[in-house]
């Protein structure tokens, strides 16, 4: 009998297929003893297991490239802590067991995180995936990972690891489903990148028994459990109905009425620009430069390996426009030579354009190796800065732009309800907003956009973040300057219509989403784009919301982005 779940859609697409639960490593080992004489040599074993850990994790991060070589690099950063190091070594000079020595460290270290409630508790499944990789390797057993299988499938798991992720094949893994996580945790912005349908946050996923067949819609984040045929051939009707339109999907983006959007691409670095050009972006919405400083997590890239970097991004656009937002570290980007390491709540601490002002020489290095990757070539260059809270910020940053010779339009982040609130002012000193919708719905709920139990307070379908978005834009219109989304709100095709009747004027998204987006707008007028925004603000909650809008916008038809 067919039985349907719900849990957060974050990655789009409809598919049916057997299911197959992620194969997972021994997590407690036991707690075997050595003698004195033997530490020594457990000690050794226990750092040749972590750096083969921490070898394969950067292996396969360069292996998938772009943000997916960012996260994993940082993972590997994680697995080769010293202060973790230096503390599996102290558990083993008191008689433990490499092995237990580990599980007991990371079991420390995560008992830690989730007591002081620090933004860093939100990669937990980052730190589980590091310690049964390592404890797998001393224990000779196979590594976590997906199953091994011929056929395609629909993944179950408990949650999903970033290594995991990141070499998804979409060709054998038809889609996965997860019991933790959120629409802003590694793997479903992977998964987005991928292309791969997802759903998170579904209690009980991995009580399904293997070899069940299911039906799952990344989009609404519905699951059917044994779909009869009357589902089965609605679901197919839609895919097939959906595949043609994607076909057709093609061009700037613009609503059925003319009135133009331009659709620009998430990329985090030059690995990610072939897939941003194959979907048709019209540039870069947000050009994440991060992944140049967590290569090495001890000194600042050099100029010009930053200015090669960035040129190789600036010649694949070479008419179009792309947003570069300075270096956002801090929180859960943290690097040994810029971020303090003891603060009590890092993401309310120094993070983003905070650390770049503490540290005017990053900051003021990055602004030359953007100006000299730009000259000679026409793009349209413009550079903001993250977490500005007012316009103090704003000013700090446009006057460090100017010092350090960048002739590109400067912005500012809208991440903090105080900027969102303060719009106006603060375009008196940038020349655009671009509305990080994950870290201000973070903020403006005080709900860390990584722990799943608190999915609905990150949804970006809540009124109250639509009112800060619609604030923020009608600042913009009134200034006669640009207001763009570059948080995953814009990959949610119903959404970006939503947002676009707000007055959003530009939207930023992961290559995988453009297609989508850019059909989907095109079924609709402005003016129903408008009626649908109204419709979504004078909601109660996010489902309602959601629900509203749909409405709207569908009539008698299910919207695309609903079942895509």
């Amino acid at each position: 009998m067919e039985t349907t779940f719900r849990g957060v859609g974050v990655s789009h697409g409809v598919v049916i297929g057997t299911v197959r639960h992620m194969v997972t490593a021994v997590l407690q080992p036991p707690d075997r003893r050595i003698p004195a004489e033997a530490v020594g040599g457990e000690q050794g074993r226990a750092r040749r297991a972590v750096d083969a850990v921490a070898a394969d994790l950067t292996a396969r991060g360069a292996l998938a490239g772009g943000e997916a070589q960012a996260v994993l690099e940082a993972q590997a950063l994680m697995a080769q802590d010293p202060e973790l190091m230096a503390e599996v070594e102290r558990r083993i000079a008191g008689g433990s067991c490499a092995e237990r020595a580990v599980f007991g460290t990371f079991a420390a270290y995560r008992a830690l995180l989730a007591q002081t409630g620090e933004y860093l508790a939100g990669r937990v499944a980052d730190l589980d995936d590091v310690r049964d990789r390592i404890i797998a390797r001393l224990l000779g057993v196979p590594m976590p990972g997906l199953p091994d299988s011929k056929e395609p499938y629909v993944l179950l798991a408990r949650d999903l690891a970033p290594a995991d992720t990141a070499l998804l094949d979409p060709d054998l893994v038809l889609g996965f489903v997860t019991e933790q996580g959120g629409p802003t945790s590694h793997s479903a912005i992977l998964a987005r990148a991928l292309g791969v349908p997802a759903v998170v946050a579904l209690p009980g996923a991995t009580g399904v028994a293997e070899g069940t067949v299911v039906a799952m819609d990344g989009s609404t984040g519905e699951v059917f459990l044994e779909p009869d045929a009357r589902k089965r051939a609605e679901l197919e009707r839609q895919v097939a109905a959906h595949k043609a339109a994607l076909t057709s999907s093609s061009g700037p983006g613009t609503t059925a009425d003319g009135h133009r959007v331009p659709l620009l691409a998430n990329i985090g670095g030059p690995a990610d620009v072939p897939a941003a050009v194959a979907a048709g972006a019209e540039g870069v919405g947000l050009f994440r430069t991060e992944f140049l400083f967590l290569d090495d997590n001890k000194q600042a890239p050099s100029e010009e390996r930053q200015v090669e970097a960035y040129r190789q991004v600036f010649e694949a656009f070479p008419a179009g426009r792309v947003v570069v937002r300075v270096l956002d570290a801090g929180a859960d980007k943290p690097l040994d030579f810029l971020t303090p390491g003891d603060e009590p709540n890092p993401a309310l601490g120094v993070r983003g354009l905070r650390t770049l002002l503490d540290h005017p020489g990053i900051l003021h290095a990055q602004l030359r190796a953007l100006a000299a990757a730009a000259s000679g070539l026409p793009v349209q260059l413009e550079v903001m800065a993250p977490m500005v809270a007012d316009r103090a910020d704003a000013k700090a940053f446009a006057d460090a732009c100017r010092q350090a010779g960048l002739r590109a339009k400067t912005g500012a982040m809208v991440e903090i309800p105080s900027a969102a609130l303060r719009a106006r002012a603060i375009l008196q000193e940038v020349g655009f907003l671009s509305l990080g919708t994950n870290d201000l719905a973070q903020y403006t709920f005080a709900a860390d956009r990584q722990v799943g139990a608190l999915a609905r307070l990150q949804d970006p379908w809540q009124p109250a973040l639509l009112d800060l978005v619609a604030v923020a834009a009608d600042a913009a219109n009134a200034e006669g300057k640009s207001c763009g989304v570059c948080g995953e709100a814009a990959a949610d095709p119903l959404l970006a219509c939503v947002l676009t009747g707000l007055g959003v004027t530009s939207l930023s998204m992961g290559a995988a989403s453009l297609p989508y987006v850019r059909a989907e707008l095109a079924r609709h007028t402005l003016a129903q784009c408008r009626r649908a925004a109204a419709a979504a603000r004078a909601a109660d909650t996010a489902e309602e919301a959601r629900a509203a809008a749909r409405t709207v916008l569908s009539g008698t038809d299910e919207p695309f982005g609903e079942a895509a």
